[in-house]
């Protein structure tokens, strides 16, 4: 044991520390780079969501009032969750456009994967969409389940 930590001290290192050493800042710079890409989906989650219940919850009178003239729920629930994924997608153009003019920066962090990957793009996309869909379920519920009458006394 005392021999190893003389050779540190000399400068000798096993190969496992050099390898260790030299994948040390990627290593951290991916794991910065992931936490802060679920950082940043979480906050699309609930933005999504607020946005989304605030809408449901300015429009509960016009829903109550669709439902009384015979709207079924599944209209109510496609049209919430319709105007969710509308959002979603004009805001993953916008994010894509973006990403897309920003990659070059972060070329040089990497590894096997090109700065304008359309699988990349695809991945993210898709993701975010489900997120979007996921995010769209809880107003969408509480929009189908007004009741006309209560809607119609909402002020």
């Amino acid at each position: 044991m005392k021999s190893l930590f003389q050779d540190l001290r000399y400068g000798n290192r096993t190969l496992e520390m050099q390898f260790e050493n030299a994948i040390a800042r990627p290593r951290f710079y991916a794991l910065l780079i992931t936490v802060f890409a679920a950082l940043a989906l979480i906050l699309a989650a609930v933005g999504i969501y607020g946005v989304l219940s605030y809408l449901v919850a300015q429009r509960t009178r016009e829903i109550g009032i669709r439902m009384a003239l015979g709207a079924t729920r599944a209209n109510v629930w496609n049209q919430i969750i319709g105007r969710g994924l509308l959002l979603a997608v004009i805001g993953l153009g916008i994010g894509i456009l973006v990403s897309l003019l920003v990659a070059r920066a972060i070329t040089s962090l990497l590894y096997h994967v090109g700065a304008g990957d359309p699988w990349a793009f695809a991945g993210a996309s898709a993701m975010l969409v489900l997120i979007a869909l996921l995010a769209c379920i809880v107003p969408a519920y509480r929009a189908m389940k007004v009741d006309p009458m209560i809607a119609l006394r909402y002020e």
